[in-house]
């Protein structure tokens, strides 16, 4: 898509990965670019020296802005809509996008876009190795590894790629697609809508509205990918003139799916027996859905039914989403740092036969985390708590499941190898965010797993801080 931003003056508001890409992507385009953000900190100085050595000026620990001449403004995803910043901006007229309809209208090829509240990166690794073994030129980016604008750019060897671009298979945020103008993928998944960031949106109903913004310029030779679960939370797929739907379900047969999942078998109308998950290194339902999306964008981009097989029965999954960690006097112990919110919980809940003794807790993202209760009950023998919400998990889920406290990570999973027996389930699934006691969920995850390798190493753990 032509985009000229040559002697414009864009301001691009909040300099983590994605601001510091779409900063890089505008300078090198011919644009004066000003780089703004509310903190200033040791790290942000480094990429802030580094912004002004490529002609970007910056600007840390602006609380206010003055006079606000700008032709266009981006913001980063993680840039609260409630900031003075911002509001100045608007207020001023400045046409604000977000940095993924900034890389859209810079993008030479095809965008497969991936949402939904779980599953996002999975999807979209599985995605692109299902179009790679295709032989087709299509990485992962967005809000997994690279950001979307840093692939697009030409001044380093790692962007040389972007030449040679058939598709971009980008994972995506209802914060991105708040700030969408023209942005319309070629494909757009999704996964899910179940309740997250609701300290962000008023109700499920706003949420449900953000992510439904990546239909909103499909046209009718694009393609949807929808859960069947998620038909009725989107009044745009049923209006005329929407784009072709391939609707799958991971509950059994249901009218107008294309896929279902049976078992352990994946299944489809045209095709029938399309992949066994027994062959796979992903399991549960959830997975399920995640591998009908990329056999149905393999579809889309005509790679082999055979190859998209081998693809994903070759995929292991990422760090922190359900991630075998160690076997410890039969008691298997599972990190899935990644859940952040009750619905993936729930998932990761059912993928066990076996009784679970769960170590949950972190800070509250404002959840119902009654939702869980019945799942509780069922799968769980034991809750381990931990972080800022542990009180109301307490209050919340005792009635079902009993449930200790504990201080810190290591004191919980010392309470759990305590209470689990030969042939349980240790599972960190923490249905909150990690910011209370951690950097991030991946930090969780880290701390968790080297706690029970050390443990089954038979040392002792070290005394610091978790």
């Amino acid at each position: 898509m032509s985009f000229d931003v040559r002697k414009k003056t864009v301001l691009v508001l909040g300099l983590g990965r994605s601001g510091v890409a779409a900063a890089r992507l505008l300078a090198e385009r011919g644009a004066r670019v000003i780089g703004v953000d509310n903190a200033d900190n040791e790290a942000l100085q480094t990429v802030a020296k580094a912004l002004w050595a490529q002609g970007v000026e910056t600007r840390l620990g602006v609380g206010q802005l003055g006079q606000v001449a700008a032709d266009l403004a981006v913001l980063s995803p993680g840039f609260p809509p409630e900031n003075a910043l911002l509001r100045a901006v608007e207020s001023a007229g400045v046409p604000v996008i977000s940095e993924l309809e900034l890389g859209f209208r810079f993008c030479p090829c095809p965008v497969i876009a991936v949402t939904g509240t779980n599953g996002k990166t999975t999807t979209t690794e599985l995605c692109a190795a299902v179009l790679q073994a295709g032989g087709i030129a299509a990485p992962p980016a967005g809000n997994i590894g690279r950001a979307f604008c840093d692939l697009l750019r030409h001044d380093d060897a790692k962007s040389a790629e972007v030449g040679r671009l058939d598709a971009v298979v980008l994972e995506v945020s209802s914060f991105q697609l708040e700030r969408i103008e023209r942005f319309q993928p070629r494909v757009s998944v999704m996964l899910n809508v179940t309740p997250d960031h609701l300290d962000r949106y008023a109700s499920m109903r706003d949420y449900a509205t953000a992510k439904e913004r990546v239909f909103m310029n499909q046209r009718m030779d694009d393609v949807v990918v929808v859960n069947a679960d998620c038909l009725s939370d989107f009044a745009s797929l049923r209006r005329l003139g929407a784009p072709r739907q391939v609707v799958f379900s991971a509950r059994g047969r249901r009218e107008g799916c294309a896929m279902w999942l049976e078992g352990t078998k994946i299944l489809s109308v045209q095709a029938g027996d399309l992949l066994d998950m027994a062959a796979t290194h992903l399991h549960g339902p959830h997975n399920a859905e995640n591998i009908m999306s990329a056999l149905a964008v393999g579809e889309v981009f005509h790679v082999p039914l055979e190859v998209a097989r081998q693809a994903i029965a070759a995929y292991r999954p990422l760090p922190h989403r359900c991630e075998f960690v160690a076997v410890i006097d039969g008691v298997s112990y599972v990190n899935d740092s990644k859940a952040t919110n009750t619905d993936a919980v729930e998932k990761a809940l059912a993928g066990f036969d076996q009784p679970v003794v769960l170590i949950a807790g972190g800070k509250d993202k404002g959840f119902d985390f009654a939702a869980l209760n019945e799942t509780l009950r069922q799968k769980a023998k034991l809750a381990v708590l931990i972080g800022e919400t542990r009180e109301k998990l307490a209050t919340c889920w005792s009635p079902v499941v009993r449930c200790v406290k504990a201080d810190t990570l290591e004191a919980a999973v010392r309470l759990a190898r305590q209470n689990a027996q030969c042939g349980d389930v240790v599972l960190l699934s923490p249905a909150c965010s990690s910011f209370d006691m951690f950097q991030s969920y991946e930090d969780r995850g880290k701390q968790f797993k080297q706690i029970v390798r050390t443990l089954a190493s038979g040392q002792e753990i070290s005394r610091a801080k978790h």
